[in-house]
């Protein structure tokens, strides 16, 4: 099995270290991972690539700061119009033109014993936006819809692992990007693991 990890920054590969996958910080937003996420699968066409970094949680979640999870479905939170009723989502408006109306994106490759929490994820560009749907969604980040997206297009197996680092509040600067960094790396190594060890038998 060959396993391929994306980290969006260096902060986030920082602490991981291990000689029987690959990696790449691909960079942070939709744009640059979607360009690094689409590059790996042509070069290397990975039997898995993981999606690896930190989020913020939404108030009224079950998670808190330093938890890990799976992501099993992503939402690119921003795309839409402003109209005079408030925000909405491209997918829901009612335009008389003919294109993909894409919203909730489902990652099928969680494999069901792993001992890891699962959430879903709203993506944006614009964090912490005040005028996105957060009701069905616990956590935020800032690439995981692209990577989603870009590998369902290309038939590549896929995963997304994501810690807390803050809740999602404007003008809360309050980050611990230590114990997201160290949570998300234990959580990657029990991931690889376990992909690993049901790989084999």
């Amino acid at each position: 099995m060959t396993i391929f990890v994306l980290f969006p920054t260096q902060t986030e590969a920082s602490l991981f270290q291990r000689e029987d996958v690959q990696t790449l910080v691909s960079g942070v937003g939709l744009t640059a991972t979607a360009a690094a996420t689409l590059r790996v699968i042509y070069q290397h066409r990975p039997s898995i690539m993981i999606l690896a970094g930190i989020a913020g949680v939404y108030p009224d979640t079950p998670f808190s700061i330093g938890d890990v999870m799976m992501v099993e479905s992503e939402v690119e939170g921003d795309l839409g119009f402003f109209t005079p009723t408030g925000f909405i989502h491209l997918a829901h408006l009612p335009l008389e033109m003919e294109f993909e109306r894409r919203h909730t994106l489902v990652c099928p490759h969680i494999p069901e014993k792993l001992p890891l929490a699962r959430g879903r994820s709203m993506s944006l560009n614009a964090a912490m936006a005040p005028f996105v749907d957060t009701s069905s969604v616990d956590i935020e980040n800032m690439e995981g819809a692209a990577f989603f997206h870009v590998c369902q297009q290309e038939q590549q197996a896929f995963l997304e692992l994501r810690a807390i680092s803050n809740i999602v509040r404007p003008g809360n600067d309050e980050w611990d990007m230590q114990t997201s960094v160290q949570a998300m790396t234990e959580g990657l190594h029990i991931l690889i693991d376990h992909l690993q060890a049901t790989s084999s038998t």
